[in-house]
């Protein structure tokens, strides 16, 4: 048996009935700035020093302020949410996710998400899982965040 050949989703709202496994979703880009740092860190609380200061960052090892994971994650959700092609979306049910290498202030991040399962509801027949592989790439092309997300999408 061959496997069905990757699909680059185009634009569009995509519900459970219309995904593929294999299914792939590209999103935009976006910088991750120190005004964002800033920003989150005035919401979150969340001030370690290698968040916000260079020369901090750069006696922990780091070229320059690391982003904080969390942002990251943050920012990856509005880009799919984003994205010319979207999941029908009801909720997140939840995520695993890695932090595989720091993100800059000035680092540009964009995703890839594919689709890993589909699972429709066997109490709600309008409604279904969709389990989704993300991996998030900085300007080099480097993976720098990774993982996996649940979502309850409309069929």
């Amino acid at each position: 048996m061959t496997e069905a050949p990757t699909r680059i989703l185009g634009p569009g709202l995509y519900g459970l009935d219309r995904l593929r496994i294999g299914d792939r979703i590209e999103t935009g880009r976006c910088d991750v700035t120190a005004e964002r740092i800033d920003a989150f860190a005035a919401l979150t609380g969340d001030r370690f020093e290698i968040h916000m200061d260079d020369a901090a960052a750069r006696r922990h090892g780091f070229a320059a302020r690391v982003a904080h994971g969390l942002l990251v994650l943050s920012l990856v959700d509005g880009l799919k949410n984003q994205a010319r092609a979207r999941f029908d979306a009801i909720a997140s049910l939840g995520w695993e996710w890695q932090f595989r290498a720091p993100v800059l202030a000035g680092d540009r991040i964009g995703v890839s998400i594919a689709v890993l399962a589909l699972q429709p509801s066997r109490t709600k027949p309008d409604r279904g899982v969709a389990t989704l592989a993300f991996d998030v790439t900085n300007q080099h092309g480097a993976t720098v965040q990774s993982g996996r997300n649940r979502l309850m999408i409309y069929r």
